[in-house]
């Protein structure tokens, strides 16, 4: 078989094969939450009457989009601004009205003198969104800290 045929039928093929019109995957939607994410935002919604030996901040939180998970989180933090230690974290779904909630921490575990933090995120497609200024906590109180406004994330 001459080679000129061959060569000119390899490239013809080569051709089509990269002219192909296969359709590129389409990005992802932005769509409800996962249902874990919402199993685990109704959990922290109902939480019952407050145990004696526990303590509360609530309020509302504005600004958060429908389907964003928000996760705000009760944190002691450094003199570098760091954070070390966990002392309460819930997790809620944006609804795109006002959003109540209610942040459950043991008293007993706050420490005496030290800088204590609410902080707050909002996600959507696992992309930040949105954060909450941190916002001081002085004493393990029960709390009513009122509305709290998201803003954009930088």
């Amino acid at each position: 078989m001459p080679l000129r045929p061959l060569v000119l039928l390899s490239l013809f093929s080569l051709l089509v094969a990269c002219g192909s019109n296969t359709p590129k995957p389409a990005p992802p939607v932005p769509g409800p939450a996962p249902q874990q994410a919402q199993k685990k935002a109704q959990e922290s919604a109902n939480l019952g009457p407050l145990p004696a030996f526990q303590r509360e901040l609530s309020g509302s939180l504005q600004g958060v989009p429908a389907g964003a998970e928000v996760e705000l989180a009760l944190l002691v933090i450094d003199e570098r601004g760091r954070p070390q230690q966990l002392l309460a974290s819930s997790s809620l779904i944006g609804n795109n009205q006002v959003l109540p909630f209610r942040l459950r921490f043991n008293p007993e575990t706050f420490p005496v003198g030290a800088r204590v933090e609410l902080r707050g995120r909002a996600s959507q497609s696992g992309q930040l969104i949105l954060h909450l200024p941190s916002r001081r906590i002085d004493q393990p109180i029960t709390q009513a800290l009122g509305q709290l406004q998201f803003f954009k994330a930088p």
